[in-house]
């Protein structure tokens, strides 16, 4: 039961976020393709690609208005 509460409490931000900004670039390793599998569960996926998505559509709309004005 220890490894199970060490594999959750290492699924950070920072990992997901990684896992997502790669899956966005469509770059990945597959090392870390299967250590994300075994760490992130499919709702921090979702959660970090919606939130992921709206800040890459946020920026987009800034930039777009930064050099149309």
């Amino acid at each position: 039961m220890d490894r199970t509460n060490e594999k959750q409490a290492s699924a950070t931000i920072w990992k997901i976020a990684k896992a997502v900004m790669s899956a966005f670039m469509g770059i990945r390793k597959k090392s870390d393709l299967e250590s994300d599998a075994e760490i992130l569960k499919p709702v921090h996926v979702i959660t970090g690609g919606i939130i992921g998505a709206i800040l890459f559509v946020s920026g987009v709309l800034l930039v777009v208005k930064f050099v149309l004005s």
